[in-house]
């Protein structure tokens, strides 16, 4: 069992940053992948990133490729999400994942744990 909390989110102007943070329970994180994944008023929840379970490799949607950095810490049990040039188009509530597939997966469905949550809110 793995519980997930995030924190950081908050109103940022365009252009702007912030870091997410997600801190897990559980003595197996470092054997799960660690996903973020966002979802809009309205909308569906879509992949955001994924860093492996070793931290050595990661995957980012097209849309936030370039600006999204996504890291972890194995030691802290922590996994982060560093998002620089923020746009409007990038207010949603924000959610880390874990996984026990070690391939990329960008399907909510291939997720076993879900945080609660964290709005970031984008003004233009």
């Amino acid at each position: 069992q793995v519980q997930l909390v995030e924190s950081g989110g908050g109103l940022v102007q365009a252009g702007g940053s912030l870091r997410l943070s997600c801190a897990a329970s559980g003595r197996t994180f470092s054997s799960y992948n660690m996903g973020w994944f966002r979802q809009a008023p309205g909308k569906e929840r879509e992949f955001v990133a994924v860093r492996s379970w070793s931290g050595g490799s990661a995957y980012y949607a097209d849309s936030v490729n370039g600006r999204f950095t996504i890291s972890r810490d194995n030691a802290k049990n922590t996994v982060y999400l560093q998002m620089n040039s923020l746009k409007p188009e990038d207010t949603a509530v924000y959610y880390c994942a874990a996984t026990r597939y070690h391939s990329v997966v960008t399907g909510h469905s291939g997720y076993d744990y879900w945080g609660q949550g964290t709005q970031v809110t984008v003004s233009s």
